[in-house]
C-alpha cells in the first residue's frame, strides 16, 4: 500500500481519461479520480470513526466529577478544578497531534496510531476498575483519604493517555473528512459546507446515545462495564477506519519545507530586518509584484522578510510573498482565537457544576429509577441534532439566497450568534439555580445536603437547550474557520488551533475556581462551591460568567470587524 505522510512528485502517470483531482491521490498513490474517490462516499467512513472517538471522549468525560467525588472522593472544588485540568489538556494535546500528523505521519498514519492508542488507554481504564484492589473503598475523614493508590495511579495514567490519544485523533479526523471534497469544485465546495454542519449532528447524535445510556450504566450498573463499552467501540471503529481506505483521498505533500519552518522562517527573517527601511520594503514589494492576498497591508511588519539586511535580494536567505501571506494568515487568527477564550471558560460548566445541581433536586421517573444528573447533557445533543438540520435545510438556504454566501452567513457571525446564546443560558442558570436555593431554604434543607430538594430536574433543561443552540452556531463555525482560513497544509493545525480555545478556556475556568474557592471561603464562611450546595452560590458564579461573555462578545466584534477572509466568497 502506497499510502504515506508526504507524497513525492514523481507520481505514477495516469492518463487523464477520468476526471481527476488535482493535489490529491488515492490510497495507492496513483491521482485521485472524482467519480471512485472522496465526497461523501468517504466522509462517511470518517464521520463513523468520530461518532465513536467522540462516544468514548464523553464516555469519560460527561461523568467524570461523578467518578471523582464518589469513588475516588475528592471534593466538589477539587473535583472540578480536576476535570478543568483533564479537559484543557485533552484540547491542548492536539496542537502536538497536528504537528506530528502536518510535519511527519500524514492525517491517515496518525489517526490509526491514536486509534490504537485510544484502545490500550480505555483498556487500562477498565483495568483500573475491574482488579480486585479497586474493591477497597475510598473513605472521606476530616483529615484525609484513604483509597487504594494503584488503582489512583493507574486510573490517572489511563485518563491522560486518553487524552494523548485525543490529540492525535481530534485535530486529524475533521480535517481528513473535510479533505474528502475539492474545493476547486463547485458542487464539492458547496458539499463540504455542509460537511461540517452534518458532521457535528452525526457526533451529537451519537452523544444523546452516549450520555443516555453510559451515564445510567456508570451510576446504577458499573463503572467496568462504563469504561469498557468505549472500549469495544474503539476496536470497532479502527475496523471501519481500514474499510475505508480505498475511498479516501490522500492531500500530495510534496519534499518541500515543513510548513512550519517556513512560516517560522518569516517571522525570523523579519525580526533579523527590523531596522529595515519602509521604502525598501515597498521595493521589494514591487519588485515581486502584488502581494496576493486581499489583506497584505495587515501585519506589513512581516513584509520585512521579503528583503535581505543589505536590501539585497538573496535567494534562500529571504522569504517569498508566499511564506510571508502564510505567516500573515497565521497571525490574522490570533485575535479572534483569544476573543473565544471567554466563551470557552463558559462551555465547561455542563459537566461540572451543572451535573453536580442535577444531583441535588428531584430525579425519581419511576418508582427506583432516578434520573443521572450527567444525563442532562443528551439535553445539549439533542438540541443540537434538532437545530443543526433545520439550520442547514432551512436557515442556510434563505440566507444564501440572500446574501449569496455558500455558508449563508459569514462564519465569524456564526460564532458571534453563538456566544450570544450561551449567555442568556448562563443568566438562565443563575436564575434557576437562586429558585433552587429559595427551594432549600423554604423547606428547612440548608443544613441537609443530602436530602433531595422538592423541586424537578427538568428546571435545568433550559439552560441545557440553550447551551446546545450556543454549540450549533459557535462550535461548527468555529471549526469551519480555522479549517478554512489556515494554509492549506497546516489545516490539521488550524483544528487543533480551534479545540485549544477550549483547552485554554478549561484551565482558566480551573483557575477561577480556585481563585474564587481562596476569596470566599475565608473567616469561617461557606465558599460559593462549597461541598453542601445549599450553601454554595453558583448562582453569583454563573452571574459573573454572563459577565464575562458579554465582554468577550464584544471584543470578538470589535475583531471580527477588522479581519480579512482568506478568500473573498467566505
Amino acid at each position: 500500500m502506497a499510502i504515506s505522510g508526504h507524497f513525492d512528485d514523481s507520481l505514477a502517470e495516469t492518463p487523464l481519461l477520468l476526471d481527476t483531482v488535482d493535489g490529491a491521490v488515492d490510497f495507492k498513490g496513483r491521482p485521485a479520480l472524482r467519480s471512485y474517490s472522496g465526497g461523501w462516499r468517504a466522509a462517511a467512513f470518517i464521520i463513523a470513526v468520530e461518532v465513536a472517538e467522540r462516544f468514548a471522549y464523553y464516555g469519560i468525560e460527561s461523568n467524570l466529577i461523578s467518578f471523582l467525588t464518589g469513588p475516588l472522593g475528592q471534593s466538589t472544588a477539587a473535583a472540578a478544578e480536576n476535570v478543568n485540568i483533564w479537559s484543557g489538556t485533552t484540547s491542548l494535546l492536539p496542537l502536538l497531534g497536528a504537528f506530528v500528523a502536518d510535519s511527519f505521519l500524514g492525517r491517515y498514519r496518525t489517526i490509526m496510531l491514536a486509534t490504537i492508542m485510544y484502545i490500550l488507554a480505555l483498556g487500562m481504564l477498565t483495568l483500573s476498575a475491574v482488579l480486585p484492589f479497586s474493591n477497597v473503598n475510598c473513605q472521606i475523614s476530616s483529615s484525609s483519604t484513604s483509597c487504594s493508590e494503584l488503582q489512583v495511579i493507574l486510573f490517572f495514567i489511563s485518563l491522560y493517555l486518553v487524552a494523548l490519544a485525543q490529540g492525535g485523533h481530534k485535530p486529524c479526523v475533521q480535517a481528513f473528512g473535510a479533505d474528502q471534497f475539492d474545493t476547486e469544485h463547485p458542487e464539492e465546495l458547496k458539499a463540504r459546507s455542509s460537511f461540517f454542519n452534518w458532521w457535528y449532528f452525526t457526533y451529537t447524535a451519537g452523544l444523546l446515545v452516549t450520555i443516555s445510556i453510559l451515564n445510567y450504566i456508570q451510576d446504577n450498573v458499573s463503572w467496568v462495564f462504563g469504561f469498557g463499552i468505549p472500549c469495544i467501540v474503539m476496536v470497532i471503529a479502527l475496523v471501519v477506519f481500514s474499510c475505508g481506505t480505498f475511498t479516501y483521498r490522500f492531500s500530495i505533500q510534496g519534499g518541500e519545507k515543513s510548513p512550519f519552518l517556513r512560516i517560522g522562517k518569516v517571522f525570523t527573517v523579519a525580526l533579523r530586518n527590523w531596522r529595515t527601511t519602509p521604502s525598501t520594503i515597498a521595493g521589494e514589494e514591487e519588485a515581486r509584484g502584488t502581494m496576493p492576498h486581499q489583506g497584505s497591508d495587515q501585519f506589513r511588519f512581516l513584509n520585512k522578510a521579503l528583503v535581505a539586511p543589505d536590501g539585497s535580494r538573496k535567494d534562500g536567505t529571504v522569504c517569498d510573498a508566499y511564506e510571508v501571506e502564510e505567516a500573515k494568515a497565521l497571525l490574522r487568527l490570533f485575535p479572534i482565537w483569544a476573543a473565544s477564550l471567554i466563551y470557552a471558560v463558559v462551555f465547561a460548566q455542563p459537566p461540572t457544576f451543572f451535573t453536580k445541581q442535577g444531583v441535588t433536586l428531584e430525579r425519581k421517573i419511576w418508582p427506583g429509577i432516578l434520573v443521572p444528573a450527567a444525563s442532562l447533557q443528551s439535553f445539549i445533543s439533542l438540541s443540537i441534532v434538532l437545530f443543526m438540520p433545520t439550520y442547514d435545510r432551512i436557515i442556510v438556504p434563505i440566507a444564501r439566497a440572500i446574501t449569496g454566501k455558500f455558508s449563508g452567513i459569514s462564519m465569524l457571525q456564526r460564532i458571534g450568534t453563538g456566544m450570544f446564546f450561551s449567555t442568556i443560558a448562563m443568566v438562565v442558570a443563575a436564575f434557576v439555580e437562586m429558585k433552587r436555593l429559595k427551594m432549600a431554604q423554604d423547606y428547612g434543607l440548608i443544613d441537609m445536603p443530602d436530602v433531595t430538594i422538592p423541586m424537578s430536574i427538568w428546571w435545568l433543561i433550559p439552560q441545557y437547550v440553550l447551551f446546545g443552540i450556543s454549540m450549533g452556531f459557535t462550535m461548527v463555525g468555529l471549526q469551519e474557520f480555522f479549517y478554512d482560513q489556515m494554509p492549506g497544509e497546516l489545516r490539521s493545525v488550524g483544528l487543533a488551533l480551534y479545540l485549544s480555545i477550549f483547552g485554554v478556556g478549561s484551565f482558566l475556568s480551573g483557575f477561577l475556581v480556585s481563585c474564587i474557592e481562596k476569596a470566599t471561603s475565608g473567616d469561617g464562611h461557606y465558599s460559593w462551591f462549597a461541598n453542601n450546595l445549599n450553601r454554595a452560590h453558583l448562582d453569583y458564579f454563573y452571574a459573573l460568567l454572563a459577565g464575562l461573555n458579554i465582554v468577550g462578545l464584544a471584543a470578538f466584534l470589535f475583531f471580527s470587524k477588522s479581519y480579512v477572509y482568506k478568500r473573498a466568497s467566505t
